[in-house]
């Protein structure tokens, strides 16, 4: 299964502006916690979308565009067995590979991608840290 952008709830900017007018974050329509909420865990920082490597900014391209993708484990449910991510129910989030010139495999490189607009989380070395991509900057 994979959730493009496009087709994801919530908004970022939805939930910031409520966080800034309001002092607490929007409600989504889905049960989910908003991005703002999710992102407390230590192991979790954030990387601004363009200090991306290039292959990690097109795969969130073709994520966006519904594919097609270069491997065929792209798109599978992620089930953060690591912890590292936000808690979330199973197939909440879903992984897709960076490419990594050079590399004889699908290398250590990826997105997570959760279920709210833009909540995509980059990691170079497999699941050990991830960074909150931020499309802000």
């Amino acid at each position: 299964m994979r959730i493009p952008h496009i087709v994801r709830t919530g908004s970022l900017g939805a939930v910031l502006a409520s966080t800034l007018l309001l002092g607490t974050p929007a409600v989504a329509a889905t049960a989910a916690p908003s991005v703002a909420a999710s992102v407390t865990v230590e192991s979790v920082g954030n990387i601004c979308y363009g200090d991306l490597p290039s292959q990690a900014q097109d795969t969130i391209g073709l994520i966006d565009q519904g594919g097609p993708f270069p491997y065929p484990r792209d798109g599978i449910v992620f089930t953060n067995r690591e912890g590292v991510l936000p808690q979330q129910r199973s197939g909440y989030y879903h992984e897709y590979t960076v490419i990594t010139p050079g590399a004889p495999t699908r290398g250590t490189r990826r997105i997570i991608t959760g279920e709210q607009y833009h909540e995509d989380y980059y990691t170079a070395d497999h699941y050990q840290t991830f960074s909150l991509v931020d499309f802000s900057c």
